[in-house]
């Protein structure tokens, strides 16, 4: 696989990511957000997507790339963990019935739950922000390898 291919690949899952938190603080802001735009599940996000298929060539890579997507993996799944708490104040857990999901069904938020949410959003912050860098770590690292190392991918 060429270098550049690769960091194509990195950058759009690093702006992916972005672009989910972005998401969450829209919702927490009191923008109607659908719950489909902000995946719970880690595997389902346009990152964990990349990252359970693409990304996992890289693990054999000679710098240090299975440590640091060690530590990517853990962080994702902390900030989805996270991200769990603001969708179960602001989306119905319950299974919905048809006309439930044809009109929206909209849960009334307090001053409290939204209180809470932004104190979540704030932990979710300070994991998005080690995630973003330890991508961008693998990111130089990648950048750093010889091309003919990659292209054996």
């Amino acid at each position: 696989m060429e270098k550049s291919v690769i960091l194509e690949q990195l950058r759009a899952a690093k702006a992916a990511h972005i672009n989910w938190v972005q998401r969450a603080k829209m919702l927490i802001s009191g923008f109607k957000i659908d719950e489909d735009a902000i995946p719970v599940n880690s595997t389902q996000c346009r990152f964990g997507q990349w990252f359970y298929s693409d990304a996992q060539k890289l693990n054999g890579l000679r710098n240090n790339s299975i440590e640091c997507l060690s530590k990517i993996e853990k962080l994702h799944f902390d900030l989805h963990d996270i991200y769990l708490n603001i969708y179960k104040i602001y989306y119905d857990m319950e299974p919905q019935g048809f006309f439930s999901k044809l009109f929206g069904k909209k849960k009334k938020i307090t001053e409290e739950a939204s209180k809470l949410a932004k104190e979540y959003f704030d932990d979710m912050e300070k994991v998005s922000k080690e995630l973003v860098e330890e991508i961008n770590i693998m990111e130089r690292r990648i950048i750093a390898l010889p091309e003919e190392e990659l292209s054996a991918l």
